[in-house]
């Protein structure tokens, strides 16, 4: 599934090609994502000039003059830029044509993504409640410290949470574990303040790197450019259970939290 540097990379490579543009017509080959895309979403975004592409959590904000188009790519989906006049493929549901003879294709396999349109996109009901942006000024290691006491459940799904913070998936939440120190099975409640503190640096730091790096190649991603990311080949954890440890050479352990697969070092990480 595309987290948050994947979803911020497809926003910067599209930001560009859409501002200031006017959508001249929005074709709907498939309506049927994780929600139905609305029937009216070509009377309502035809003829608007946008205005911002923004980004909330792992939500793309599309913002014209009359409302915004939420966008989200749920497991295997994409926005990427294409002529206009490009034949859709199979899997490219959606085609908004911009005057410039361009279009913004979105592309889902699994069609677990969805398009809405809200007059009111911060307090959409899928936007509303969410936490805080982890490269914002709300973010910090009191925070995560002040919200875990006591808190039984493991260390990785509570930073998981995006009611505690959003966009910690599960690739990010592995590696910044691991470069805090942390085991992932961890009950949050046990976890000191010091530690937390390094922790949302580490969430901070690694999340960063991951968006100049691109985000990481897994399965369909591509980003907005239609280029894939190289966040991947500086994982330490993520996706290497069985394998050893790049820092101290033991064995990288895999277990199960959440229903996800975890892996971590048990030199490394306590």
């Amino acid at each position: 599934m595309p987290e948050l540097p994947e979803v911020e990379t497809t926003r910067r490579g599209i930001e560009p090609h859409l501002i200031g543009q006017r959508v001249s017509r929005v074709i709907v080959r498939e309506r049927r994502l994780r929600w139905p895309i609305p029937e009216d979403l070509d009377v309502r975004l035809s003829g608007q000039r946008i205005e911002a592409v923004e980004r909330r959590a792992k939500y793309l904000l599309i913002k014209a003059q009359a409302g915004t188009l939420i966008a989200h790519l749920g497991m295997s989906g994409s926005l990427r830029l294409v002529d206009g006049e490009l034949p859709a493929e199979k899997h490219e549901h959606v085609d908004i044509l911009l005057e410039t003879g361009m279009a913004l294709r979105y592309t889902d396999p699994r069609r677990f993504g969805a398009l809405l349109w809200s007059e009111d996109p911060l307090n959409h009901v899928l936007l509303a409640s969410l936490g805080p942006e982890p490269l914002g000024d709300d973010f910090d290691g009191e925070r995560l410290f002040r919200l875990s006491r006591g808190r039984s459940m493991a260390i990785k799904p509570f930073i998981m949470d995006n009611a505690v913070v959003v966009g910690v998936g599960n690739i990010y939440a592995s590696e910044a574990l691991f470069a805090a120190g942390i085991d992932p099975r961890r009950a949050a409640g046990t976890v000191s303040r010091a530690r937390y503190l390094k922790l949302a640096e580490a969430i901070r730091q690694i999340l960063a790197q991951a968006i100049e790096c691109g985000g990481t190649t897994l399965r369909d991603f591509v980003g907005g450019d239609g280029k894939p990311g190289y966040f991947q080949q500086e994982l330490f954890v993520y996706g290497r259970g069985g394998e050893f440890c790049k820092r101290c050479g033991a064995g990288l352990r895999e277990v199960r939290l959440g229903q996800r697969a975890s892996v971590f070092c048990g030199g490394c990480q306590r």
